[in-house]
C-alpha cells in the first residue's frame, strides 16, 4: 500500500468562499496591478449610470442616509461634519506651513 504524501492532491483543505475570493482577488491584483480595480470600478459605475440614470444614485444615497440616521441618530451627522471640518482645517494649516517653509524669505 502506497503512503500518501503531504502534497497529494487528494489531501486538500476545504476552502471557504471568503478564502477563495481573497485568493482570486490577490491573483488578479498580482497579475494586473491594484489600479485595475479602480478602472473596472469606474467602468461599472458608468455602466450603472447609463443603465439606471443619475437618479438611481440619489435614491440609494437617500436610502443609505435614512438607515444611518435610524441607526446612529440625527446628531451623528453633526458629529461627523465637525470631525470632517477639523480635518480640513488641519490639512489647510499643514499646507500653509509647508508653503512658508519653501518660500524664500525677504531680506
Amino acid at each position: 500500500m502506497a503512503e500518501k504524501k503531504s502534497g497529494d492532491a487528494s489531501e486538500h483543505k476545504e476552502m471557504s468562499v471568503r478564502e477563495a475570493g481573497k485568493k482570486g482577488g490577490d491573483t488578479v491584483r498580482d497579475r494586473y496591478g491594484s489600479t485595475f480595480y479602480e478602472e473596472i470600478g469606474r467602468k461599472g459605475g458608468k455602466a450603472t449610470r447609463d443603465r439606471h440614470g443619475v437618479e438611481f444614485y440619489e435614491s440609494i444615497g437617500q436610502k443609505g442616509g435614512k438607515v444611518v440616521k435610524e441607526k446612529y441618530g440625527a446628531d451623528f451627522y453633526e458629529e461627523i461634519g465637525h470631525k470632517g471640518g477639523q480635518k480640513v482645517k488641519k490639512l489647510i494649516a499643514e499646507a500653509k506651513k509647508k508653503l512658508e517653509e519653501t518660500e524664500p524669505t525677504e531680506g
